[in-house]
């Protein structure tokens, strides 16, 4: 028989199913790899059988398969005439399969079970891969798991393709949908740089080298690391799909964080276990730093716009702001790699096509001659993916380092003969290269591993929901930022590059062409008058937040040569974010040792979470700065393990802390916002403060979620010394121009009851919030 042919002791039968088996993935890719693992397989005691599955007829179906089956390559292992058999017995058992209703996979599964009970074979597994669109998957799961399962005794495994889901919620609704048809261990997420062959060594060749490597894989002796994806190929033909994803979500969200996480993460002890490199994944991915706006830079390639309005039928005044180039700088939060900025860039339309991630080390030789020495050049590892100077895999290590252990003997060689070209600043010949002896694609790597049931090559659904809660708040953020725009190729010049200042990323070089709102902004410099009878500042959004930072440094010098420190209480909500940004850059020159730093109000929720106004402030300001432990005061919301209650006392609490420290509970410094609603601190319109006179801390309800907050008391506020009130952005205007018609107080407004006894109030308000 067909199946038993060249078999020993059977194994039992595997069917392969590519769901979609006549598009271009399957072309370009998968047939090839199933091809070379019927090849590896042969005679090794399993059976196979594949279908190509698709929407189209059997009459029309079958010729586009064969097709696409006839020009199969012979795998390099394979001799001419050995390869023209096995190919001979692989076309013999491919037949295609009409796969579009219920009723085509119940066929499919009778068609199975009939030729194995023919042949008297008992079946090992069934392998579907879905190679279609991320919006089929549930349909055919479902359809799979009521029609198509094997016998209980046999496997099934369902390889699903990338995109899963465009954001965290997305994701978490296919994982919910997909969960209910199949179970997680039966799904194969591909990601396939995990079967690129340098990529599927970073985690041995760290382990082969641990010795060596543990004393400098950390922020003392790694200066920066970079991750690179560069194509010279646009979207054009893609722009369906790439539109509604771009750049960030295509290779940065995926790919490149997976690269990333094998470099970085903690070594598993058992390089074998699946479950222990997942979770060392997870606790990695738990580990980063927030990332947002100020965090990354992104283009779009000039023609893009054109090939949108083309592909889509869009209006010649349409504008997307997908981004077809992103450079992000990530910043791990533990003890080992604090600090070290992690750059990760890819783009299309670029000067060149290469791939690599490299960690550069800080240099500590000083060499007094002969700079042009290995030993006073760059120190670096590279994990090199192909294409660029190089054009192969391998692994580079620069000779000052150490000789690295062969990654894996057998199947990786040391290079010696080196081509004459330079990699990332030094010629070959001062690197120890090693590279894989036979190359392999990809997708034959992970089709093989899909085979053997080895997990750890593929994404779990912990793994994709931690990635995408990552990257989800970055991509909100940037859904509203116009991409620079960058004419392609080598004309590129220098308008990509970008550069980190503080934890802010920014192109290092100003566009020619300023495409949003040219000129505006040059118009007004900062304007000082009068609101509300009271001091007022105003400018565009950075000027602003830059004069505040200033006026704050100039208030905490005055009060350290007075009082010997500076007492400064900081609000939560969206206004201070800029602020706490713009003073995290002053690391040096503000006076953070002698400053206490004190909340205007707090959301009653536990200071770890992310709706915690103290949590935002770690996040922005604290862990950036050298400032005394005991001069941060975070209110009391959680206390007696319960949030907020009454009888616990927090409010006494914070109000004897304050009384402790701060000269006459007079502080120096508050800083406010105003919500649309005129609320300030959170005291809302509806607070009852009347028998609070003396109180400087209370609790209060807010109509927003979470409702219950602390806050200090329009006593407190307005004993200090300096009252800052930031308001800023479009959405305020209305607001602001409401105010400015109010005279004294009233009691829809909040902010209205901000009136300093002896001390100072200044509104600084942008030209947004005051023109509109």
């Amino acid at each position: 028989s067909e199946y038993n042919h060249g078999a020993k002791k059977s194994l039992g039968h595997v069917t392969v199913v590519i769901v979609g088996g006549t598009g271009d993935l399957a072309r370009k890719y998968l047939w090839q790899g199933f091809f070379q693992l019927y090849a590896d397989q042969v005679g090794k005691g399993h059976t196979f059988s594949f279908y190509g599955g698709a929407l189209s007829t059997t009459e029309k179906g079958t010729p586009l398969l064969f097709d696409i089956l006839k020009e199969l390559a012979c795998p390099a292992e394979l001799s001419v005439e050995r390869c023209a058999l096995v190919k001979d017995q692989f076309l013999h058992l491919s037949k295609y399969h009409q796969l579009k209703t219920t009723e085509d996979y119940e066929n499919l599964s009778q068609q199975i079970k009939q030729q194995l009970g023919q042949e008297g074979i008992i079946e090992a597994g069934r392998l579907f891969y879905l190679s279609v669109p991320a919006f089929a998957y549930a349909d055919i799961a479902e359809k799979i798991n009521n029609t198509c399962r094997p016998p209980s005794e046999a496997w099934l495994r369902v390889v699903l393709e990338k995109p899963f889901g465009h954001n965290l919620y997305s994701a978490q609704a296919l994982d919910k949908k997909l969960s209910g048809q199949l179970k997680e261990e039966e799904m194969y997420r591909i990601d396939h740089y995990l079967g690129k062959q340098v990529v599927s060594k970073i985690l041995p060749f760290r382990k082969e080298n641990k010795k060596l490597l543990d004393p400098i894989w950390n922020k003392h002796h790694i200066e920066r690391i970079e991750i690179v994806l560069k194509e010279t190929l646009d979207a054009k033909g893609r722009i369906q799909f790439y539109d509604q994803y771009g750049v960030i979500r295509d290779v940065l969200q995926n790919h490149l964080t997976e690269v990333m996480t094998l470099m970085l993460m903690n070594l598993p002890a058992n390089l074998s276990n699946s479950e222990e490199i997942l979770q060392n994944k997870l606790n990695f991915l738990a580990s980063l730093q927030h990332v947002d706006n100020s965090n990354a830079v992104v283009g779009q390639y000039q023609a893009y716009n054109g090939e949108v309005q083309e592909e889509l039928n869009k209006t010649k005044d349409y504008f997307s702001l997908t981004p077809t180039f992103a450079g992000v700088v990530i910043h791990v939060d533990n003890a080992q790699y604090e600090g070290i900025p992690i750059f990760m860039t890819s783009g299309k339309a670029l000067d060149e096509r290469v791939s690599y991630a490299r960690v550069l080390f800080k240099s500590n030789v000083f060499c007094v001659q002969d700079p042009n020495n290995v030993q006073c050049k760059s120190k670096q590892i590279i994990f090199y993916l192909g294409h660029g100077t190089l054009q192969y895999p391998a692994i580079l290590l620069s000779k000052n380092l150490f000789k690295p252990e062969l990654v894996s003997s057998g199947d990786w060689k040391e290079v010696t003969e080196y081509k004459d070209v330079n990699v990332l600043g030094l010629p070959l010949s001062d690197y120890y290269i090693q590279s894989p002896v036979t190359p392999r694609e990809a997708y034959c790597e992970l089709i093989s591993h899909v085979f053997f049931g080895r997990k750890d090559s593929f994404i779990s659904a912990e793994g994709l929901l931690a990635s995408w809660e990552f990257w989800t708040p970055l991509l909100e953020g940037l859904s509203r930022v116009f991409p620079r725009v960058y004419p392609g190729g080598v004309d590129n010049g220098n308008l990509l590059n970008f550069q980190l200042k503080g934890h802010q990323v920014a192109f290092s070089h100003e566009a020619v062409v300023n495409v949003i709102n040219p000129g505006a902004e040059d118009n007004f410099q900062v304007m000082q008058g009068k609101y509300r009878s009271s001091e007022m500042v105003s400018a565009w959004a950075q000027e602003l937040v830059e004069r505040l930072a200033s006026d704050l440094l100039l208030a905490a010098e005055e009060a350290i040569r007075e009082e010997g420190q500076f007492h400064l209480a900081l609000s939560g909500g969206s206004s201070p974010v800029a602020l706490l940004r713009a003073l995290a850059l002053n690391l040096y020159t503000f006076p953070w040792r002698n400053t206490h730093i004190w909340q205007v109000d707090e959301r009653c929720v536990p200071h770890t979470e992310s709706g915690s106004n103290f949590r935002s402030i770690h996040d922005l300001l604290l862990q950036h700065i050298r400032i005394p432990y005991f001069n941060i005061h975070p209110m009391p919301v959680h206390l007696t393990q319960r949030l907020c209650v009454e009888e616990d006392g927090g409010p006494t609490l914070y109000e004897k802390e304050i009384k402790k420290h701060v000269n006459g509970s007079s502080f120096h410094y508050i800083l406010l916002g105003v919500g649309q609603d005129g609320h300030t601190a959170s005291l809302f319109q509806d607070t009852k403060l009347e028998n609070d006179e003396e109180n400087l801390v209370i609790l209060t309800e807010s109509p927003n979620k979470p409702h219950q907050r602390m806050s200090l008391t329009f006593t407190a506020i307005n004993r200090a010394r300096r009252v800052g009130v930031l308001i800023m952005g479009k959405s305020k205007h209305e607001l602001v121009s409401q105010l400015s018609r109010i005279k004294g107080e009233s009691s829809k407004y909040p902010i209205t009851k901000v009136q300093p006894k002896s001390g100072t109030l200044i509104w600084y308000i942008d030209y947004d919030a005051l023109l509109g």
